[in-house]
């Protein structure tokens, strides 16, 4: 039996993907270290040549140009992506659509303890800039389509490989908007799968969830400024602008905006109470079951908020202050004092109301409230379908028995909100696994599992061949 043919039969007969060739596996890192090191911060990186790069690799792994759409802004010509198409045997069945964002946070090299823009193996971990967040997945996205073209795989279902620029830059040109809007029946889908969910880690490193995204919050920046006429430093009046600001952040520091549920966040708690059970947690656990009630019980839902920072997140709007300016001089009463608010808003949920609902928290005329710039559309989360879940559970009781599959409603915000809005249902399922830290995603030394990224390449990979099968 060829080595192909025993792939395939693995395949079909739900066996172990784990070892499928080290030349394989060698194409992957290769891959996966190219994209890493290829810088596409928004100030100094090139999303564009990064784009270009992947292209080449799937160009050298048989695709044909014409399947290979790379695409810039006429204004942006370093933040391009590339679209790949891989076509299915039925045209009448919609595709589905692999997304991934390549670029990534910025990250100073005098402050990591390793060159950011360097893939280092080391204690059994990948350390770099976009080695978790979000290279990782779009390095597996390339990799699967390649494997699939170099075995000749013919799937039911047309795959589309979407890589875009912009995701993580509020403000930034973004590829994924771009692509809804100039490109759309270039990535119709029946839905796609993005980043946005992955597998946690306790604090012993034992596997506890594998979590799949279904809906997210939404970002949103708001200002709130003081303005006075100010004076000499050394005639202090007690209506200072910094003073007034500050007693209005106080408020919005003290104030918790309401418990609220999508089909995603319930059935999350449902299981977390069943997982804080079995760890003996009892009184989490109740409290779980009882927020779930109609009505929820108040203490039990302040009993979980303070629990845990994502536990409260995936409850309720969050909004919180990350940025300050005031005065204008040391020997200066201020003329103006600002904050800016950064609210992740629950689905559902408008800008405007939030913005009103912050300037009665305030109440205080003087401390304008404004709603900034918008991010993008507010769509209602996508629904939970037994055609998602079942195929992911399937393959998590294969590689990982014992492991629950948990929806979740992500309390960050990922691309898929653009996709979503415009009719493509997109789920995040990214199975591999990160401690409490989260691999320092957004942080310092940002890492991520050896193994675990390899496990979940080949998860990934076997996922796709269901659902592009599936009729």
């Amino acid at each position: 039996m060829s080595r192909v043919s025993a792939l395939l039969t693995a395949v079909l007969l739900g066996g172990s993907l784990q070892a499928v060739g080290a030349d394989d596996v060698t194409q992957f890192r290769a891959v996966y270290k190219e994209l890493v090191e290829t810088n596409t911060t928004l100030s100094a990186g090139d999303c564009t040549l990064a784009a270009q790069r992947m292209a080449a690799r799937l160009k050298s792994a048989g695709f044909p140009e014409t399947d290979l759409h790379l695409f810039t802004a006429p204004d942006h010509p370093r933040e391009g992506g590339l679209v790949a198409i891989y076509p299915g045997r039925d045209p009448k069945l919609k595709g589905i659509l692999l997304l991934a964002h390549i670029d990534v946070v910025e990250a100073k090299r005098e402050d990591w303890t390793r060159d950011p823009f360097t893939l280092v193996e080391e204690n059994g971990n990948f350390y770099a800039r976009g080695a978790f967040d979000d290279k990782a997945e779009a390095a597996i996205w390339v990799d699967t389509l390649m494997r699939l073209r170099q075995q000749n795989v013919h799937p039911r279902r047309t795959l589309k490989l979407a890589l875009t620029c912009g995701e993580e830059t509020a403000g930034a040109f973004n590829g994924a908007q771009w692509l809804t809007e100039h490109q759309r029946d270039l990535i119709d889908a029946a839905f796609a799968i993005n980043e946005g969910a992955m597998g946690e880690l306790d604090a012993a490193g034992k596997r506890t969830v594998l979590e799949v995204q279904a809906g997210e919050k939404f970002p949103q920046n708001y200002r709130l400024e003081v303005t006075n006429p100010g004076g000499h430093s050394s005639r202090p009046l007690k209506d200072n602008a910094i003073y007034r600001l500050a007693r209005a952040l106080e408020r919005v520091a003290a104030y918790e905006f309401p418990a609220q549920f999508t089909e995603g966040s319930r059935a999350y708690f449902e299981a977390m109470a069943k997982i804080e059970a079995a760890r003996g947690e009892g009184q989490i656990a109740g409290a779980m079951n009882a927020l779930l009630k109609d009505p929820p019980d108040p203490q039990a839902i302040a009993l979980v908020s303070a629990k845990d920072p994502t536990w409260n997140a995936t409850l309720r709007t969050t909004c919180v202050a990350t940025m300050l300016d005031a005065g204008h001089a040391t020997n200066a009463l201020p003329q103006r004092a600002r904050a800016n608010i950064n609210c992740r808003i629950f689905p559902g949920v408008t800008a405007e109301a939030v913005r009103a609902q912050l300037e009665e928290v305030v109440a205080d005329p003087q401390v304008k409230v404004t709603l900034l710039e918008t991010r993008g559309p507010t769509p209602p989360p996508p629904p939970l379908t037994p055609q998602i879940m079942g195929p992911v559970e399937k393959l998590a009781a294969q590689f990982w028995p014992g492991v629950p599959v948990v929806p979740i409603l992500q309390p960050g915000a990922t691309d898929g909100e653009f996709t979503n809005a415009v009719g493509i249902p997109t789920y995040g399922i990214e199975p591999v696994f990160a401690g409490p830290d989260l691999g320092h995603i957004h942080g310092l030394n940002e890492y991520l599992s050896v193994q675990s990224l390899l496990e979940g390449r080949d998860f990934l990979y076997r996922l796709v061949r269901l659902y592009a099968d599936a009729p």
